[in-house]
């Protein structure tokens, strides 16, 4: 249970006591609550998600990370999403967490990196995983990313091993993704009024 440290410890200790060594650490935990913010439970939605999404990915590589610092030698790999490059509605939480894990690992990577410890960000968007089953939305518009930008699971397994033998800070995917960062991060303003009038107005009915 990544939502108890004594776990994680367990985990990490069991680990090494089996393999005797961790070459790469992925942290993949996560799950999704997407709903407005006032609808959200304060527990069951808000700190679970950061609890698992963010808090877990922190504990876990601070438990393996004396191993490899000692080992002078590692790579963690923290798997977040686009929506912590680019908060959308009804993701308040989740892409709070998720931009948590990517200010993690840019710090983290420029914390150990003197050790040969490497740290690299994976940022997906849409996969075809079971993650809607479990968010609770309910879009009226059925808005959702488009299906030839969704990745199989497969694909991103691909991706991870070549991030495993060839360190990366970050890898945004598929790669017409790198778009939609650049145009938050260039025209913020454009793209709230985008998301205000073609989703936030639909869906609330203003």
């Amino acid at each position: 249970d990544l939502s108890k440290y004594e776990d994680i410890q367990k985990l990490i200790a069991a680990t090494l006591a089996h393999f005797q060594q961790v070459d790469v650490l992925v942290n993949n935990a996560g799950f999704g609550r997407l709903k407005w913010l006032e609808e959200l439970d304060p527990v069951a939605d808000i700190q679970a998600q950061l609890q698992i999404n963010l808090i877990a990915t922190i504990l876990v590589s601070r438990e393996i990370l004396p191993h490899m610092i000692e080992r002078r030698a590692g790579h963690i790999i923290n798997m977040a999403s686009l929506g912590g490059f680019v908060a959308t509605p009804t993701y308040t939480i989740y892409s709070a967490s998720k931009f948590g894990v990517r200010g993690f690992t840019e710090a983290l990577r420029r914390e150990v990196g003197v050790y040969g410890i490497h740290v690299t960000g994976i940022y997906p968007g849409g996969v075809k995983t079971e993650f809607k089953q479990h968010t609770g939305a309910a879009r009226k518009t059925g808005r959702t990313t488009p299906a030839s930008l969704r990745l199989e699971p497969e694909e991103v397994a691909q991706v991870i091993l070549k991030v495993v033998n060839h360190p990366r800070r970050e890898v945004i995917i598929p790669w017409q993704m790198r778009l939609t960062v650049w145009m938050n991060s260039l025209f913020p303003g454009i793209v709230d009024w985008i998301i205000e009038n073609r989703f936030t107005r639909l869906e609330r009915d203003i």
